[in-house]
């Protein structure tokens, strides 16, 4: 039988993985759940990694000690630094990745991480006395103890998938849904609902005919995500772009009624900024086109992800529409594209530790939160993971600030806020975001990795010199000076106007125009910087470059800190807050803001119940 474990991590997807790996590394005996072994790390739809704002949580991630960025580096196939011709804090890496080798190394690293033990079953319910959560219960009638347990189970809870008319339940293609769970959470008072996600068809790549599409390649320079030194690819796989048409949006409209999105069988909500084909075509009618991403599954598959045409309509219907695409004439289907419904909880019944309010010692992570992609669930499914450690410590949680980290941002939108659609992460959603950047994330957070005993030493050391690099080149570009003679050759070639004096190159590399790799033409800049290495010359650039800005989000970011440091008492009665609104009582009462900060934040709060909240706690 099983011993009692410190930790119990249900579901081994990307929050589970990530979750279950922090708290291993963190020293607590563990114990990973999962109805498959064979699908650990599974990318469930596209096999990619990062983009806009995903690209510098995965990097986030990295910089705390987490997996997703080396197992995202030793499996990618393509690499592509999104919005270059933006500012720095739009930079937003993104990987094509080997879908089998992610989850090969995924599990590899699992198997080889000291105090984690794996096991195959479904979990049925929690073992619960009072308002502590001591363990779980599995389908084969088996009680597991532990300390904690960390929730992470994506679409499986209740998942119901549809094909045109067809309804299968299950929580993923060919895989059996959970049961169970919801019930016994409903039963102990907590608020369900239902969320509907979806993914296009995989197709045969050998029956494609590429000329007619426009091919995509990867950037030159593979960065990757990790801060460790991952081994890279050698070579990279281009993927291809085509459009749909006219053809293709009237064979799609002939299934319409047999829909489950038109006719009224789906009725959650899916992902706003991730619609099904069927959706585009209707809200956008007035587009002849849309776009659609032609992506490789691997190195040694030909099996092709149809990214742009995700689709719960008939298995005919999709045929019928791809044929018409063009490239794909002669196209043949691994299997069609389906949407799925779930049961997700409204975040806002948890803490800013992702620990439920209702069940001590209880932690959700990922889809079940009502977020969409891989990054936000492995980035919370980290933290879950850190803070279930640390509360069976009766240790100081974890709480990534706003201006800290695009975690923190994802977290803090979600317990304050909530959610009814599928929460994906956007750059626009942090307000610091020139403070965010994906390549200072290991300045940001691997010294609070390091803390927990997460980053250990080696990554802590690496990130320790690369910083001191930083700061020795912001000083070289102080002491360099540049004639106009040197200058104005390069300034005239990017039509810049020409100096008139000798400046330090740190006030030239303020000009939009110039960029360090113009000034590294001018032999004394090159033989003094090309000592140092590629991730600190780019890091020294953009932190002179934009030192202004910088700073000014500093600064604002500084005035919010007191409120964030302003605690309010666990046993606070809002119902004495007499003066303020019964709308701002109850969401206060809901939420159970840890700070004033945090109080600042919630939904339908606003500056005046804020200070009578300040009156009421003696500020």
């Amino acid at each position: 039988m099983f011993d009692k474990y410190d930790v119990i991590v249900v579901g081994a997807g990307h929050a589970g993985c990530e979750a279950a790996a922090a708290a291993a590394n963190m020293g607590k005996k563990t114990l990973l759940i999962t109805m498959n072994m064979q699908m650990i790390g599974q990318m469930s739809c596209n096999p990619a990694m990062g983009g806009v704002a995903k690209g510098q949580i995965v990097k986030e991630i990295d910089a705390l000690g987490g997996y997703s960025g080396i197992v995202s580096d030793q499996s990618m196939i393509q690499f592509r630094m999104l919005n270059r011709s933006k500012g720095p804090a739009m930079w937003s890496p993104r990987t094509q990745n080997d879908r089998m080798l992610f989850a090969q190394q995924w599990r590899y690293h699992l198997e080889n991480t000291p105090n984690l033990d794996i096991y195959q079953e479904m979990v049925s319910g929690l073992l619960v006395r009072g308002d502590y959560v001591y363990g779980v219960k599995t389908q084969l009638g088996l009680s597991i103890e532990s300390k904690s347990v960390v929730l992470t189970n994506g679409t499986f809870l209740n998942g119901l998938i549809h094909i045109g008319e067809k309804q299968l339940g299950g929580g993923r293609a060919g895989e059996s849904r959970a049961t169970g769970i919801t019930e016994q959470l409903v039963s102990l008072g907590f608020e369900s609902g239902r969320m509907k996600t979806g993914t296009p068809p995989r197709v045969d790549g050998r029956s494609l005919d590429y000329s007619k599409m426009e091919v995509q390649e990867g950037d030159a320079i593979m960065e990757g995500f990790s801060f460790m030194d991952i081994e890279k690819p050698k070579e990279q796989r281009c993927c291809w772009i085509t459009y749909t048409n006219e053809n293709v949006h009237e064979k799609l409209k002939e299934g319409f009624d047999r829909s489950p999105m038109f006719n009224g069988t789906i009725e959650s909500i899916g992902p706003r900024y991730c619609p099904s084909i069927e959706d585009k075509i209707n809200r956008f009618a007035e587009r002849d086109r849309h776009q659609l991403f032609v992506e490789p599954e691997g190195w040694n598959t030909h099996e092709i992800y149809v990214n742009g045409f995700s689709t719960s309509l008939p298995y005919e219907v999709q045929y019928e529409a791809l044929k018409c695409v063009p490239g794909f004439e002669n196209v043949k289907l691994h299997r069609p594209g389906y949407a799925i419904e779930y049961d997700y909880f409204p975040p806002t019944q948890l803490d800013i530790y992702l620990q439920t309010k209702n069940i001590k010692n209880l932690f959700f992570a990922g889809q079940i939160n009502g977020t969409t992609g891989y990054e936000e669930a492995a980035g919370q499914g980290l933290v879950a993971g850190i803070n279930a450690c640390r509360i069976i410590d009766d240790l100081e949680p974890l709480v990534l600030k706003r201006n800290e980290s695009y975690i923190g941002v994802l977290i803090d939108d979600l317990v304050n806020k909530g959610t009814d659609e599928p929460y994906r992460m956007f750059t626009s959603r942090a307000e610091y975001r020139i403070l965010l950047r994906g390549e200072n994330a290991d300045f940001r957070l691997t010294p609070i990795g390091n803390h927990l005993g997460l980053a250990k030493s080696d990554r802590f050391e690496k990130m320790k010199k690369r910083h001191e690099e930083v700061e020795k080149i912001m000083e070289q570009f102080n002491e360099i000076r540049i004639s106009p003679k040197e200058i104005d050759p390069i300034l005239e070639k990017l039509g810049g106007t020409p100096l008139k004096q000798q400046m330090p190159l740190s006030q030239i590399i303020t000009r939009p125009e110039i960029g360090l790799s113009d000034l590294m033409e001018i032999q004394k800049v090159r033989e003094i910087l090309q000592v140092y290495s590629n991730t600190a010359l780019d890091s020294a650039e953009i932190e002179q470059k934009y030192k202004g800005y910088i700073q000014k989000e500093q600064d604002i970011a500084q005035k919010a800190v007191h409120l964030e440091n302003l605690k309010i008492p666990e046993t606070f009665d809002y119902s004495k807050l007499t003066s303020m609104s019964t709308e701002a009582r109850q969401k206060l009462l809901k939420i159970q803001p840890k700070t004033l900060g945090q109080a600042k934040r919630i939904s339908g709060i606003n500056p005046s119940d804020i200070a009578i909240l300040m009156v009421y706690i003696g500020r």
